[in-house]
């Protein structure tokens, strides 16, 4: 790569002859490069060479703006996916995901409209379409959960989630759905995307209570 940027050249593989190219590199990343190079673990020549123009792209908290475009975007990715017909979103949903703060991002945003478009029997997402996706069932506390600056994925905190609560609830469903505030058919949908079945003990990473 630092040969390709620097010379502009390549070599093909299993040729011995260099060839010119004239290209441009896009990259991104959702880490601190800068601190990646201070601690050695991403070259300085690399970086420099990399670091022409940047362009800085804030959390979806903070450009929200955008979502009537992205939901618009997700429907019509999932209808096309999954076979339906729905039209868009209803005033009432489309102001809960804007109000909402999005801890996973454009990720999150998806998965919502995906599984709407998916349990969607009319063509039309409503607020009952989403709204187990968006909040926290009556008498569950809000975890505090630090977001790093890089960001999170948030399916794999979602599949975690899913997983302590099929393991607090002994792997029935049910129990497990109630635990997180979903309906029994959202939470049958997420065990089947993320392909969980039954959860061991040993597969448990909370840490200990201590007294």
């Amino acid at each position: 790569m630092s040969r390709t940027l620097q010379e502009k050249e390549i070599r093909r593989l299993g040729g011995e002859d260099t060839v010119k190219v004239d290209v441009r590199i896009i990259a991104a990343t959702n880490k601190d490069l800068e601190g990646e190079v201070a601690a050695k673990r991403f070259r300085e020549d690399l970086y420099y060479w990399l670091k022409v123009v940047t362009v800085g792209l804030p959390p979806l908290r903070e450009r929200k703006e955008d979502i009537p475009s992205l939901v618009q975007f997700f429907v019509n990715k999932y209808n096309k996916e999954f076979g339906k017909r729905v039209k868009g979103i209803s005033d009432a949903a489309m102001k809960a995901l804007a109000d909402y703060h999005w801890p996973g991002n454009i990720r999150q945003i998806e998965s919502v409209i995906e599984r709407a478009i998916l349990m969607s029997d009319t063509d039309t997402i409503g607020l009952n379409d989403i709204n187990s996706e968006l909040r926290l069932s009556p008498g569950m506390g809000i975890m505090d959960v630090e977001i790093p600056d890089e960001g999170l994925n948030f399916e794999e905190l979602e599949k975690e989630l899913i997983k302590k609560a099929m393991l607090k609830a002994n792997n029935v469903a049910a129990r497990a759905a109630r635990l997180l505030g979903m309906s029994y058919k959202t939470f049958w949908y997420r065990l089947e995307k993320f392909g969980i079945q039954t959860v061991s003990p040993k597969e448990d990473t909370l840490p200990e209570k201590r007294s």
